[in-house]
């Protein structure tokens, strides 16, 4: 039976591309390329937003980011689930939503609990979850994401082993995307079309444990 794996994430999922202040080719993100290595036993929903965070509202936006707020209606939207995959936080690094990585630490583990909650129809089972930590910020000469992340280069660089603790924690799986991928010195935030690509073959070992494929 084909498995279905929800991929919930902010614009690294979304595909945000630096270089052309667009989105990355369908087949360059990490979504898409997890989809191709898993063929048809597998299929594969990205749900990405850009500026999504854990739980925190952004009254900046046009949209709702607030990941927690939103996370039942899509996980009623593509129920029945086997897998969710959460890769989030970044945005919570911003000083004006959280900027903190125990703030974004904390928000994982509200989605975790949204997901083993929610009411799932016609009794499905609860999915399995992987929390994927972000690959850290790094400096960037980007004046306006500079600003708008004062701090969170030294934040996100904990953000790893709090998730694997949480994930250990809470009996989920846990990966570290920057031990594939790097972000881009272009914004500081976002991943190229190489470490896109590069995060979603990363993934695919992983998954494939947690499907059983």
């Amino acid at each position: 039976m084909v498995k279905t794996v929800l991929c919930y994430g902010d614009s690294l999922t979304w595909g945000y591309d630096a270089d052309t202040i667009g989105r990355h080719a369908y087949e360059d993100r990490w979504p898409s390329v997890l989809q191709k290595a898993l063929g048809d036993q597998a299929q594969i929903i990205p749900e990405g937003l850009n500026g999504r965070t854990t739980a925190f509202d952004d009254h900046l936006a046009d949209c709702d980011r607030n990941g927690a707020r939103v996370l039942p209606t899509i996980l009623q939207t593509h129920a029945p689930l086997d897998l969710v995959i959460i890769l989030l936080g970044t945005n919570d690094m911003k000083p004006v939503v959280a900027g903190s990585a125990f703030a974004a630490c904390q928000g994982v583990a509200r989605l975790v609990r949204l997901i083993r909650g929610h009411a799932w129809p016609f009794d499905y089972d609860v999915p399995d979850i992987l929390i994927v930590a972000p690959p850290t910020i790094r400096e960037t000469a980007n004046v306006a994401f500079a600003a708008s992340f004062v701090g969170a280069i030294e934040e996100s660089a904990m953000l790893a082993t709090l998730y694997r603790d949480l994930a250990d924690e809470l009996g989920c799986g846990f990966f570290d995307g920057a031990s594939v991928a790097a972000t881009t010195p272009l914004d500081g935030i976002h991943l190229d079309a190489e470490n896109t690509r590069a995060l979603g073959r990363g993934l695919e070992p992983i998954v494939r444990m947690m499907l059983g494929i």
